[in-house]
């Protein structure tokens, strides 16, 4: 465990890049919040599904979680977007259950784990110790070990000081939104143990606004998805009726406590480079100088669907009209049918290059240009080279 200095912060800390919770921490606004989160459980409305069940005396409601908070996995991650990782990883804790139920999840195992509440293993933190994934080379995804045990405060708290010991840049917090009380729980004690990581928001969007407020001031960066531009493919296709309205509303208040993505290196929060020649400057770096990691802002994922499903060009709009024309934006292209997609006839194909390029075209018409590289730099593959599986309907083996 870190030295403590006696007032929460790790020996070693940059007092010029110091997450802002650390203030809310020594002026016991933390543990306020922390306390109000916990009671919002009595009758959850964490999220805007507001189920109104009794999690504190174990009932469930949407994201099948109870009282405590279930993890499925934690360690270093090198396969986040690119200002997450830097040399030491993404500090990544994956939280099992979700507010939403994505027919095409690509992590559906973790994210709608059903009614096995804790796999037999309730209350059993202390065995999950050692179960970091440990270090990586650069480029290397890892696999945390699979925990789906119910975790107490402390040993949420374990996994995020053992975190900051192996080196990662930040303490990435996937599927957070329905466990928000038990984060700020044991948040105070990771603090009081010499937690000073940058914190990481990594969200479906789907998020309530009186939920965010209790993060301001807490959460450094925020990465929410923005699925859909129509409320109609999010109740066919995650299962809430207000999927757009909500997600906007929750990236506006996030976008208006953190601003726009920054960095620790630049002195300007508009990076030099930007997509493919971005992506092509962090690998020069690995073996020089350090790469630029996020210090504090908003970071958007948008997952391009198959036909345009996902309406980017109207998420591009919304976020340069409405947000900033400065947000970072990942524009991914992994998408794969997975979980019920094969149900689903225009979900059960990968996106063709083509498709994927219009995506890029898109946002950048609308204005945007910080686009994480990874992805923009492979639209830069000749037009007929989709994988397998990735050709458009009318190029398929078979049909005329």
């Amino acid at each position: 465990m870190t030295t403590v200095l006696g007032d929460g912060m790790g020996r070693g800390a940059d007092p010029g890049v110091w997450p802002a919770y650390l203030a809310l921490y020594r002026s016991g606004e933390l543990a306020d919040r922390a306390r109000s989160a916990r009671a919002r459980l009595r009758s959850c409305t964490l999220c805007p599904r507001e189920c109104r069940v009794d999690r504190v005396a174990g009932a469930l409601g949407e994201c099948h979680t109870g009282a405590a908070a279930r993890v499925q996995g934690f360690g270093p991650h090198f396969g986040e977007e690119t200002p997450l990782v830097g040399r030491g990883g993404s500090g990544a804790v994956f939280f099992a259950g979700c507010n939403l139920a994505c027919v095409f999840c690509q992590n559906h195992t973790i994210s709608q784990p059903g009614e096995d509440r804790s796999s037999g293993s309730r209350g059993r933190p202390g065995e999950a110790a050692g179960a970091t994934a440990g270090t990586a080379p650069p480029g290397r995804h890892v696999a945390p070990r699979a925990l789906l045990w119910e975790v107490t405060p402390d040993r949420l708290a374990a996994m995020m000081l053992e975190l900051q010991i192996a080196g990662c840049e930040n303490i990435n917090f996937v599927s957070p939104s329905h466990v928000v009380p038990q984060i700020l729980e044991a948040l105070m004690l990771a603090v009081g143990g010499g937690l000073h990581l940058p914190l990481v928001y990594n969200t479906g969007g789907y998020d309530s606004l009186e939920t965010l407020r209790l993060l301001d001031g807490v959460v450094d960066i925020y990465m929410p998805d923005m699925k859909y531009s129509d409320d109609r493919a999010g109740e066919r296709l995650s299962g809430v009726p207000d999927y757009v309205r909500c997600n906007q509303e929750a990236v506006l208040e996030m976008h208006r406590q953190v601003g726009d993505l920054e960095f620790h290196e630049q002195g300007s929060n508009r990076p030099h480079l930007v997509g493919a020649a971005f992506h092509r400057e962090r690998h020069r770096a690995a073996g020089g100088a350090r790469p630029q990691v996020a210090r504090r802002g908003l970071l958007v994922r948008h997952l391009v669907l198959p036909g345009g499903l996902a309406g980017t060009a109207e998420v591009a709009a919304f976020l340069a009209a409405k947000v900033s024309r400065d947000t970072y934006i990942n524009v991914m292209d992994q998408y794969h049918p997975a979980h019920k997609a094969a149900r689903h006839p225009e979900l059960s194909r990968r996106i063709t290059t083509d498709e994927y390029r219009e995506a890029v075209r898109q946002t950048l018409a609308a204005g945007l240009w910080r686009l994480d590289g990874r992805e923009v730099a492979q639209a830069d593959r000749p037009p007929g080279n989709e994988p397998p599986g990735n050709e458009p309907p009318d190029k398929k083996r078979g049909v005329p």
